[in-house]
């Protein structure tokens, strides 16, 4: 399955910082977590390395790996970072039929 999830430029240039910073330059991987009150909600998770993951982006000298049965929730979607004086984060785009996390981290499957 090709998952073509879609990082920015900031992204992948933080993506790079935190990769070496963690011991494995230009690899990291994404997996999506579910919230500790069983509201259905999923929330991104990044870590360095590739996590026994499947390549699902290469871009900007970052390769970004994510587990095999996550890949039709990661599918067409969009990594996104922002900084600001009070720190920064990761977004990701809501997929169609869900809803958006209001911190833009994660987002809530329709009817669950």
């Amino acid at each position: 399955m090709i998952c073509k999830l879609t990082v920015s430029k900031t992204a992948a240039a933080e993506l790079i910082r935190q990769s070496a910073f963690g011991g494995t330059p230009g690899e990291m991987h994404i997996d999506l977590l579910p919230d500790g009150f069983g509201e259905g909600w999923l929330y991104i998770r990044l870590r360095c390395g590739n996590q026994a993951g499947t390549p699902i982006a290469r871009t900007d000298g970052v390769t970004l790996f994510a587990p095999e049965e996550q890949m039709s929730l990661l599918k067409d979607l969009n990594l996104d970072y922002y900084s600001d004086l009070s720190g920064g984060g990761f977004l990701i785009s809501t997929p169609e039929g869900a809803k958006p996390s209001t911190c833009g981290s994660g987002f809530k499957l329709v009817g669950n």
